[in-house]
């Protein structure tokens, strides 16, 4: 049996992220450890675009538009929904992960999904920078892994 090792080098790729400016603080750290990340496995800062949208739920059509740009090999998506008093965080929650899983199907484009869903603060802030570098180990993985499947 031949197995596909994991590749985590990214030199040479170009990366699109999209992230949320609702709770600023949290998105923030997760960009940070995000782009350092990046950086750290190779990818030229030239070759990472990062766009803002007002909220989660707007992520999904980001990541629509650099898809079909073609000038990606991975997206990233960075975002915080923290539980409130009200419905409205499982909307959020649930639609935002649903329109990332969508646009990376429809288009093939590999999508690290780091759109935090906690119930506090807190639970966000110890989270952050483990998952922003997370994601893009993610889209870096998955860029070499879909190279190989070709």
């Amino acid at each position: 049996m031949r197995e596909i090792e994991q590749n985590l080098n990214g030199s040479g790729m170009r990366i699109g992220i999209v992230q949320s400016r609702f709770n600023p603080a949290v998105c923030a750290g997760l960009l940070a450890a995000c782009h350092a990340q990046l950086l750290k496995s190779g990818v030229a800062d030239d070759d990472i675009v990062l766009a803002t949208v007002p909220g989660a739920l707007e992520i999904p059509l980001a990541l629509w538009a650099m898809a079909e740009s073609h000038d990606y090999d991975a997206l990233i998506a960075l975002g915080a929904v923290i539980r409130g008093d009200t419905y409205h965080f499982e909307i959020v929650s649930n639609e935002s992960a649903r329109g990332v899983g969508e646009v990376q199907l429809a288009t093939g484009i590999p999508i690290a999904n780091a759109i935090l869903t906690t119930d506090t603060d807190q639970q966000a802030e110890a989270r952050m920078s483990v998952k922003g570098a997370e994601a893009a180990v993610v889209a870096i993985e998955m860029v070499n892994l879909a190279r190989e499947l070709a």
